[in-house]
This record gives C-alpha cells, structure tokens and sequence, in this order.
C-alpha cells in the first residue's frame, strides 16, 4: 500500500491514476478509511476522484458531499451523488454558498451544472467581484446557463484580467448581434494582446467578407501565434473561394459596398509578403468577381 500511494505523486497522470485505483480498491476491500481521505484530499483531481468513489461504497455519504464546491467537474459530480443520497439538495446548497458573496469557484461552476436560468441573478453580482477567478466563473456559469447579460458583461471585454476578457468574448461570441457593431473592430486594433484576440474571436461569426477584413487586419499582428492563426484563416477564405469539387462545396459568396471591396484590395496587397502568392491570387480574384 505504501509503494501505491507514494506512486501516487507520480508526474505522469497515467501512472498516478492507476495507482489511486489500485490503492482505492484495496482501501474499500479492507476498510481502510484514511487511505480513501489521504486520496481524496489530494491536489489531483482524478486522485481525489477515485478517493472520494471509495468513500461513498464505504457509506461516507456526507464525508463525500462536502466536496460539492470542489474546483473539479468530476469531483463535484462525485460529491452531488453523494449529497443525494444523504438527501441534500445540492442546487440549494449551490444557490446558498454563491448568495454568500464570496464563494469558491467550484460553488459557482457547480449552480451552473445543476441550476436553472432563473438561477443567473444570483451570479450577476460576481462579474464585479475583486477576485478575476470569480468573475471569469461567473461569465462561464452565465454562458452554461444560456443567460448571458449583455450589459453586464460587455465591459468585461475590457477587464484587467486576460482569463476575464478570454470567458466574455466566449460568451458573447453566439450572441454577437447584440453587441455594438463597432465593438469587435474597437477590440481589433487595441494595444492589449488579450483584447485583439478577443475582437477577433467575436468577429469569427461574421459574414465572409467582414471576417475576411478581420483576418487582414492582423497578419501583421505583433503576437506571432495571433498572426498565424490569421494568416490561416485568411488562406482558408482564399481557398474557399473557389468551387471544390472533391466535395462538391460551392463557393462561399461575398457581400461587398464598393467601399468594402476596395478597403479588401488594399489590405490584400498589403499582405501579400506575408500569404502564399496562390492564396493572393485567389482573393484578389475574388474580390474583383464579387
């Protein structure tokens, strides 16, 4: 047993794994009670797992419910059985810890798995919450729930926090209509890294031609990766642009003001030291055949 759980700090996952299991199924087959919490109290969460799955056979129902607020979806779907059996009510117990005010992440992440859109109220006074954790979980439970408030969590674009802007953008992304129409352009040009990916992922719904724009704009991005992932992008419009038959998939089609398709040219050319000469061909082409 001993050789099983110092495996267990192991730095491969697999290894670490087996050895929980290993150690869990002698623990419950023995009764061994403390090796199951040494488990579950550890920091890794498919360790605390197996722990917690060998303390609820062993009848430890409440011992496992206290870790409905854990950081880990697995462990709080452990814990919620736990809690039901036990005859707790883990949606109550998610809505109380998160009207507490300060809550543990996994409280939030947790009413989110289990709650209701009538539930996001009780989350909309964590998106101004001091901790970024707390806020970036409050705009992720808020998506989960499909009750995003547009208001409230449009200037988290703007949050001091990368993982805040990052779970905003994502959020807001299915319902970019109903944002400022110039506010993923805004987003595009600014000076913070985490902002422009931002603008560009809200932009990623758009039609082809503003996402096109969106692509141009940023092959120049100082980010290499940012830069690349445009680059890409672009070159996947240009090869979009014309019929492939292998698939028989039609052409995407452009909307374009003459404004537009000019703005397009230019910024085509202006990117022609840093795309494939097919793939400026190709938009050329298809800009002025649009």
């Amino acid at each position: 047993m001993d050789d099983l759980l110092a495996a267990v700090a192991d730095r491969d996952v697999r290894v670490r794994a087996r050895a929980a299991e290993a150690a869990a199924r002698e623990a419950v087959w023995t009764g061994r009670r403390p090796v199951l919490q040494r488990l579950a109290g550890n920091r890794h969460p498919e360790v605390r797992a197996l722990g917690l799955t060998g303390l609820l056979r062993l009848g430890r129902h409440a011992e496992v419910a206290a870790f409905l607020d854990d950081r880990h979806q697995l462990v709080r779907a452990i814990a919620r059985e736990a809690a039901r059996r036990e005859g707790v009510d883990a949606s109550a117990a998610y809505r109380a810890a998160v009207s507490g005010g300060a809550p543990r992440v996994g409280a939030v992440a947790g009413l989110a798995e289990v709650g209701a859109d009538s539930d996001a109220p009780l989350l909309h006074p964590l998106l101004a919450h001091p901790d970024p954790r707390l806020r970036a979980a409050a705009v992720r439970a808020l998506a989960r729930l499909g009750a995003v408030p547009v208001a409230l969590v449009v200037p988290l674009l703007r949050d001091p926090a990368a993982g805040v802007v990052r779970e905003a953008a994502t959020a807001l992304r299915p319902i970019g209509g109903a944002l400022p129409p110039e506010l993923p352009w805004e987003l595009l040009v600014d000076e913070r890294l985490e902002l422009r990916r931002a603008g560009y992922r809200l932009l990623g719904t758009r039609p082809p031609a503003l996402r096109l724009r969106a692509g141009l704009l940023l092959v120049k991005d100082p980010d290499p990766r940012l830069a690349e992932r445009a680059r890409a992008d672009v070159t996947g419009l240009a090869r979009a642009s014309v019929r492939n038959y292998r698939w028989e998939a039609p052409p995407l089609e452009l909307e374009l003001t003459a404004q537009l398709r000019n703005e397009l040219l230019r910024l085509t050319e202006a990117a022609e030291p840093d795309l494939a000469a097919r793939a400026i061909e190709r938009l050329t082409e298809w800009l002025h055949h649009s």
